[in-house]
């Protein structure tokens, strides 16, 4: 195992001294202690991590790090062939990459896929890579980070589950605490949903605590077999998979997104608000906040979603800030004409020893009858 803070101490001995990246819960402990730095940029998806990155140097000449899942891997190859490759412009990075599903380790399916294919992803992408599990290997981080300035190369280091420790009792729950003060809870907006609507109604549910919630509400609590489809990967494609969902037959369809979902694929409010398709629901439950993956806070300080959505083309948008108006809300969504928009704002916050979805192609085909 390696202590966070030492890691990031010898990358700072190192000269890299700019991350930036998508939170992963891999490496939440040595993320949760970028937060403050001012040389940190936390992208809204892996590919804008790597153009950050590729900025930072192109200003800078100096090597930037950039952090992500291995699923985020596909979003990032990209810029990575087409911009950082040694064949077209040949810009160097440090890649942290947190290594779900690698082999040998006990994790969800979607994972194990990724976690079985991430190394030779890399070979192919041309990649030089260490797997890093001690502070020993901190050496065969320094050789890469070399390697990467002398050949002007993109190079990567892979952690596995457990391997990043945190530095501090004191901080391992730092970011547990509400970012919001008001009384709602995600579990509240499912629930609030599931109660006024039909069991006809698909429910397309993004990664993370929001799928997990509606599985266990539809298990736990008195509600009806529903129409779930529970985005156990792909993050931020839950709105588009919704908005395909809903052309078919006029079906009613709800958009169950989170904020640092959203801001992963934005454009695609874009394709849905110029569709304009009245069978559609989208609901953001925000809590400005990478929750599931350590609790990363997401600044929504600029960011107007109702001037986004409007702008974009939705033909309503509802905001929700206390729970005595989270009836008034759901109500109001379900029954506007067009395509509508609802923003909650919620705190940090799960149910307890939640399940997780199983079974996934009879899930499908469930979604699939009397489509």
């Amino acid at each position: 195992m390696i202590e966070s803070k030492k890691l990031l101490n010898f990358l700072e001995k190192k000269n890299l001294n700019f991350f930036t990246g998508v939170p992963d819960s891999v490496l939440k402990n040595f993320t949760n202690l970028l937060s403050k730095k001012k040389s940190h940029v936390l992208a809204s998806n892996e590919g804008s991590a790597v153009s950050i990155g590729i900025g930072y140097y192109l200003s800078s000449k100096k090597l930037p790090c950039i952090y992500m899942q291995n699923s985020g891997l596909a979003n990032a190859i990209n810029p990575l062939i087409s911009i950082a490759h040694r064949g077209v412009y040949s810009i160097p990075c440090l890649m942290l990459i947190g290594w779900r599903g690698s082999p040998g380790l006990k994790d969800e399916p979607q994972h194990l896929i990724k976690g079985k294919i991430t190394i030779n992803l890399l070979k192919l992408l041309g990649i030089r890579y260490a797997i890093i599990e001690k502070e020993k290997d901190f050496k065969k981080i320094s050789n890469l980070i070399d390697f990467s300035k002398s050949k002007k190369v993109p190079v990567a280091c892979l952690f596995k589950k457990n391997i990043l420790i945190s530095s501090s009792k004191k901080n391992k729950n730092k970011n547990k605490k509400p970012i919001l003060s008001n009384s709602i809870l995600r579990i509240d907006v499912i629930r609030e949903l599931l109660k006024n609507i039909s069991p006809k109604t698909k429910i397309i549910s993004t990664t993370g605590y929001t799928s997990r919630e509606l599985y266990q509400l539809r298990n736990k609590e008195n509600f009806k077999k529903g129409k779930d489809f529970y985005m156990i990967g792909g993050m931020g494609h839950s709105s588009s998979v919704a908005l395909g969902a809903s052309i078919y037959k006029g079906n009613k369809v709800i958009c169950l997104d989170g904020d640092g979902s959203i801001l992963m694929h934005l454009g695609a409010l874009h394709t849905i608000g110029n569709n304009n398709n009245i069978n559609l629901k989208h609901i953001l439950i925000n809590n400005r906040s990478h929750e599931s993956v350590g609790g990363q806070e997401i600044s929504f300080k600029r960011t107007n979603v109702e001037k986004i959505v409007k702008g974009l083309g939705y033909s309503k948008y509802i905001k929700i800030k206390d729970k005595k108006y989270l009836k008034k809300g759901v109500s109001q969504l379900l029954t506007s004409k067009g395509t509508a928009f609802l923003e909650v704002l919620v705190k940090q916050g799960s149910m307890q020893n939640l399940g997780r979805p199983k079974n996934f192609i009879n899930i499908k085909e469930e979604f699939l009858k009397n489509s």
